[in-house]
Order: structure tokens, then C-alpha cells, then sequence
């Protein structure tokens, strides 16, 4: 089971990281979510659930 946590964990800190670079507008797509301000702040929280989950996994393992 803790391997799931570990793959949920890594899946949302790599959409974290897209979603928050979209929302600065750094990737240089176009699409609804560039440049607009709210994916910045949900791509930062997305990705510090993230890293809890992974966490959790890893604290589980040992």
C-alpha cells in the first residue's frame, strides 16, 4: 500500500510543478490555464500534498 502513496505523492508534485509554470505563463503553450494567476496558487499546494504523501509512504516503508 505504501507504494501507492508514493505514486499519488510523485503524480501531484509533477502536476503541481505544470500547473503552477502554466500559471506564470513559462512554458510558452497556449491554453486556458496559461497566465492565469489561481493555477500559481493551486500548483504550489497541489505539490506540498504531494510531497506529504510521499512522505507518508516512506514513513510506512520503514
Amino acid at each position: 500500500m505504501r507504494w501507492v502513496w508514493l505514486v499519488i505523492g510523485v503524480l501531484l508534485v509533477l502536476s503541481g510543478i505544470v500547473w503552477t509554470l502554466q500559471g506564470l505563463d513559462l512554458l510558452g503553450q497556449s491554453g486556458g490555464m496559461n497566465g492565469q494567476q489561481i493555477w500559481a496558487f493551486i500548483g504550489p499546494v497541489t505539490a506540498v500534498v504531494g510531497v506529504v504523501l510521499i512522505r507518508l509512504g516512506l514513513r510506512r516503508q520503514a
